[in-house]
């Protein structure tokens, strides 16, 4: 278990990075959840962006990466844009020195969860966090793990308040790595492909419209891009359906995607 940490949820593993490692120089690559960078500004960090390009499909090019950096962090698959980055090209990114977080929240939603690197202990300075609330439906129970280091995991337990995780999650976290539950988790897996697939499908009907869908999408989301898309929000609100809207994104805005700032690099 020294490899492991159980949080309340990985929101509490991006706070508890934030403030145990002593970093100078970190790194998110956005598209990215907007989390992680916030935890590391409230910690009093300046935060340098990786924009990953429309064009490129928002795939990582580990190339754009400044070696300087002595953290970084990148999602896999990615929330919001669905990509998933291969492992090899994660694994690029490690130097000694440096810490390498990847937030796999979404991995269980990927069949087979090919592309993971959690578990791996030959990449030196990785963090892998992970989430029991995607699947299962758990939000409100906090419930989540880091693995890594033992070295990184003592600090992060260092700064981590007492009695982090409830009672009541730690049975869920039990429950849902048990044979059965494993097994029904892989099925689920498999459905969301095949209910994702239909739903792109769908989708395509309103290419001509201007509608574009970044593909492959491999979470249980996709990204959508679309003309007049307050509008369209907004309209599907009225009609019952709740659609994230993606213009809060760093390097984007409601008409498209913003230019990057001076601390913000492609």
């Amino acid at each position: 278990m020294e490899h492991v940490l159980l949080t309340a949820g990985a929101a509490e593993a991006f706070v508890l990075l934030a403030r145990a490692l002593k970093v100078r120089q970190p790194v998110v690559v956005h598209p990215q959840f907007t989390e992680p960078e916030a935890a590391l500004r409230d910690a009093g960090h300046a935060v340098e962006r990786v924009l990953l390009r429309e064009a490129d499909g928002f795939r990582l090019t580990p190339g754009a990466v400044p070696e300087d950096a002595d953290l970084v962090l990148i999602g896999n698959p990615t929330n919001p844009t669905s990509v998933l980055h291969p492992a090899a090209a994660i694994a690029r990114l490690a130097r000694p020195g440096r810490t390498l977080v990847v937030d796999e929240a979404f991995m269980d939603a990927v069949p087979g969860e090919r592309e993971a690197l959690a578990g791996r202990t030959d990449i030196p300075g990785l963090v892998v966090l992970r989430s029991l609330t995607k699947t299962w439906g758990l939000a409100g129970l906090r419930i989540g793990y880091v693995l890594g280091d033992p070295e990184i995991i003592a600090e992060l337990e260092r700064v981590q308040p007492l009695w982090p995780v409830s009672t009541p999650a730690l049975a869920a976290a039990e429950a849902c790595m048990d044979s059965q539950a494993l097994a029904e988790a892989a099925h689920a897996a498999h459905r969301v492909t095949a209910d994702r697939a239909h739903l792109v499908a769908g989708l395509a009907e309103f290419a001509p419209d201007g509608l574009r869908v970044t593909e492959p999408a491999e979470a249980p989301f996709v990204l959508v891009r679309v003309p007049n898309a307050v509008a369209v929000r907004r309209h599907l609100r009225d009609l019952g359906f709740a659609v994230r809207r993606g213009d809060t994104f760093p390097g984007w805005t409601t008409s498209g995607y913003g230019s990057p700032s001076a601390t913000e690099r492609q």
